[in-house]
């Protein structure tokens, strides 16, 4: 097989969960062997569908998706869904071989025998090193993190020939980011990659598919990322400076034409040859790519009349990152209104279960000022009720529910139309975190406890998020491994579970 040929093509493709809402629209592009591919477009736009539509658990209205013979393809998900999180590491890779087998992504009956040793070799590539019982260990026991290493390894264990990707990123920390980005360059293999994270994908991309939410097309980009950014202004200012100088021409030949219709007679005849152009001209104008939509700047209200600690840590635990057992340690944190706390440490040692227990009020060593509204932004979004619409989620957590006051606050996190009345379930990843924003903002917390909170957002919305933070008036605790999102942010004080 050549290094150039392509082994995927999407021909003509079109794909819709709705009727009459279409998600692809006659999409065309192609996948050369070995090239390492970004897919590029906004939240909820269908660039996770063009992963289900490769590995077959999507079917195209019309269209065809073409993979060359013998390919084998692996994805490593957003999450882990929750009904594998009670498997063991064990059952977990067992599961992938199966559900790439069910799926025909691979001729294997799934079942794979002696199993242990490649699940060694994997977890060192994804620098999730164990202990002697991490074959057994429950899934559900590693962090969000830790997490995020199981899905990329479930995927690397089948040594595909082409790797999907869908924002391997999310909850790793910087350690975690830079050893993926090591491996995927040297990679030698098909890669394809959603992420928000430009530096992270400008490591090693040599191409790019972008999804235009607005046409539901696909254009296809070669170079690496930065590059095709900046290809994508200068297309777009290039097709913005024709467009106006059509604009300028259409509309000098319907003044023309109002002109000559009034004048009677042959200048009739004139008049219409001038609305033929003009109707002529319009028809070639560029689509012009537009911009994603950004969330409107928005504010998160404190508890009114929470005056006092809010707060206190005066000791926790965290996980040994050698005999993996618990071990306390002393602290002196106390949050009042107005301070911002920052939990730090690497993947693993406890920074989600410490948010967690300090979040339901079970956590050994810290205390919550009786009547403390907590509003708890999860990583994993475990705070949602999937089988709520999002119009039932919005108003759960309003004290005052006037549903015109909801409708509001929704349509600032571009909540609108029939948006709102989908399931939590149905959402992707991205739309989950913006109606859990949402929620906050409607809550009205005393303390806010934040996990993660630019896991999945599109990076055109974290400035908006990070200013709402930075500007919160009641009592924060803030896990995040973005420096950048951070550095936004006011912190007071820092706490770093490693030290």
């Amino acid at each position: 097989m050549q290094r150039d040929e392509v082994i995927l093509r999407f021909e003509n493709l079109s794909f819709h969960y709705e009727e009459n809402k279409p998600i692809l629209d006659e999409v065309n592009f192609s996948v050369r062997r070995n090239s390492k591919i970004t897919i590029m477009g906004q939240n909820g736009g269908g660039k996770s569908t063009m992963f289900g539509l490769i590995t077959k658990s999507l079917r195209p209205e019309e269209g065809n998706v073409i993979i060359s013979n013998n390919i084998t393809i692996a994805i490593a998900r957003q999450v882990i869904p929750r009904n594998e999180l009670d498997l063991t590491v064990r059952d977990f890779f067992q599961k992938a071989f199966q559900d790439s087998a069910e799926a025909g992504l691979r001729k294997s009956t799934g079942k794979i025998h002696d199993i242990d040793p490649k699940i060694d070799d994997v977890l060192e590539v994804v620098n999730l090193r164990g202990h002697e019982k991490m074959h057994d260990r429950i899934v559900r026991t590693f962090s969000g993190g830790q997490q995020a290493r199981l899905l990329l390894a479930s995927a690397l264990i089948q040594d595909p020939d082409l790797l999907l990707l869908d924002e391997p990123t999310n909850n790793l920390d910087k350690a975690g980011i830079e050893h993926l980005t090591e491996f995927l360059k040297s990679y030698e293999k098909t890669v394809m990659v959603i992420s928000h994270d430009a530096d992270f994908l400008n490591a090693f991309t040599d191409g790019v598919l972008y999804l235009d939410v607005y046409t539901q097309k696909v254009e296809q980009y070669v170079g690496n990322y930065f590059d095709v950014v900046e290809q994508i202004k200068v297309k777009m200012e290039k097709d913005r400076r024709a467009n106006a100088l059509k604009e300028k021409e259409i509309q000098a030949n319907k003044d023309k034409a109002n002109f000559f219709a009034n004048k009677g007679g042959q200048m009739r005849l004139v008049a219409r040859r001038m609305r033929d152009k003009a109707e002529e001209l319009e028809e070639g104008m560029v689509d012009t790519r537009k911009e994603d939509k950004t969330i409107r700047t928005f504010t998160i209200p404190a508890q009114a009349g929470h005056i006092g600690n809010i707060l206190t840590i005066t000791s926790y635990s965290v996980l040994s990152p050698k005999t993996h057992k618990p071990v306390k340690r002393k602290a002196n944190v106390v949050l009042r209104q107005k301070k911002h706390l920052l939990l730090k440490g690497p993947n693993g040692i406890g920074k989600s279960t410490l948010l967690e227990a300090i979040a339901v009020g079970k956590a050994e060593g810290s205390e919550i000022m009786v009547g403390t509204n907590v509003g708890y932004y999860r990583q994993d979004f475990s705070t949602l009720n999937f089988e709520d619409t999002v119009k039932e989620s919005l108003m759960s957590v309003m004290k005052e529910k006037i549903e015109e006051n909801m409708r509001s606050v929704a349509a600032g996190f571009l909540i609108t139309g029939d948006f709102i009345n989908k399931k939590i379930g149905s959402l992707s990843e991205g739309q989950k975190g913006l109606v859990a924003f949402a929620r906050l903002v409607l809550q009205k917390p005393g303390l806010l406890i934040l996990d993660e909170p630019t896991n999945h957002i599109n990076f055109r919305h974290l400035p908006i998020i990070a200013e709402a933070l930075n500007k919160y008036e009641g009592a924060m605790v803030l896990v995040s491994h973005a420096p950048d999102f951070v550095e936004k942010i006011r912190i007071d004080e820092t706490l770093d579970l490693e030290k």
